[in-house]
């Protein structure tokens, strides 16, 4: 996500040149799709399907489980890429301006304002998922002092964009991915409602086992990798420690991987929990520190091949979240 900053300048002079000769107007619905104007966002023709680009697995499966057979849905970010980091292409650009929907989380994709921007056009849907809700805020620890006087912040604290990892805040979004659908295709409403009412049925069955899985696990507290976790945790009357911040490239500082250590032996922590699509070193350093050892806690950022061999999808792996913490907590 950072380096999007640092190149933002030379892309964008680089997709005036690519979209110089579109002649698109300005586009004006990169908000919410709820307050979009139904009669700009008629997107598709009668018994054509809409053309639906998302940025990565969370907004794709999603967004397929509201469409249905009513639209043909892409993920720019490919499987096994880390989204934190990925910049689109001139190819994804011209993905990006043919899109009759866009979804994205939000705060993930660093590059998504100046793309709608730079892609423009007048007829899109724009659907920022995580837009509206009560979203938690991490520390400039967390995000690297380094990065955050590289981009210029002269606050303290950036957000944590992780909501789809909360069973409850994910309904949210499946319902604004489903405003952005009816928006763009009005005609095909009452099977994206019933869709997306079928979704959000297995969305609150996934939080019900949550809860009863995590209601009296022995410890509270887990120790991870990457900051992925917070509104899960606070969802479920737990809490996160973890090594690194909100972006899983971001390696912590000695004193803070002291610290981490010290608080893993103190309270005879046996699990040290890593992530898929990212170097797992510093889980395994405090793990051989302290002599546990190390487990699977996966974020969704992004489908592994090993995860679609075994069929896995949103729900399958968020079960196999919970397996790993009921152990982890019950030890």
């Amino acid at each position: 996500m950072n380096t999007w900053f640092k190149k933002s300048f030379v892309l964008s002079a680089g997709l005036a040149l690519i979209l110089s000769g579109c002649g698109a107007k300005s586009d004006n619905t990169a908000t919410n799709a709820s307050q979009t104007e139904p009669n700009a966002a008629q997107t598709a023709d009668s018994g054509k399907k809409l053309n639906v680009v998302t940025t990565f697995y969370p907004m794709y499966e999603f967004t397929k489980q509201v469409a249905g057979d009513h639209a043909n849905v892409t993920a720019l970010i490919p499987a096994g890429a880390e989204p934190h980091d990925w910049e689109p292409s001139a190819k994804d650009m011209a993905q990006v301006k043919d899109a009759d929907v866009f979804v994205y989380n939000g705060i993930v994709e660093g590059w998504a304002e100046q793309a709608l921007s730079s892609a423009s056009n007048d007829k899109r849907v724009v659907v920022e998922a995580s837009k509206g809700l009560n979203l938690m805020e991490g520390t400039a620890e967390e995000e690297g002092e380094e990065a955050h006087a590289e981009e210029g912040h002269d606050h303290d604290h950036v957000l944590d964009p992780h909501v789809w990892l909360n069973p409850v805040l994910a309904q949210k979004e499946v319902e604004s991915i489903e405003a952005g659908l009816v928006a763009a295709d009005p005609a095909n409403k009452a099977d994206y409602e019933k869709n997306a009412d079928a979704y959000i049925a297995k969305l609150k069955e996934l939080d019900n086992e949550f809860k009863a899985g995590l209601k009296d696990v022995k410890r509270k507290d887990f120790i991870t990798q990457h900051a992925a976790f917070g509104y899960l945790a606070k969802q479920y009357g737990l809490t996160q420690v973890p090594i690194a911040g909100l972006s899983p490239e971001q390696e912590p500082t000695p004193d803070k991987l002291a610290g981490i250590i010290k608080f893993a032996k103190e309270n005879n922590v046996k699990t040290i929990f890593f992530e898929t699509l990212v170097d797992p070193k510093v889980a395994e350093t405090v793990a051989t520190e302290i002599g546990s050892k190390t487990d699977v806690l996966n974020p969704l950022e992004g489908l592994t091949d090993e995860d679609k061999q075994k069929n896995l999808d949103y729900l399958g792996v968020m079960k196999n979240n919970l397996e790993a913490l009921k152990k982890a907590l019950n030890e």
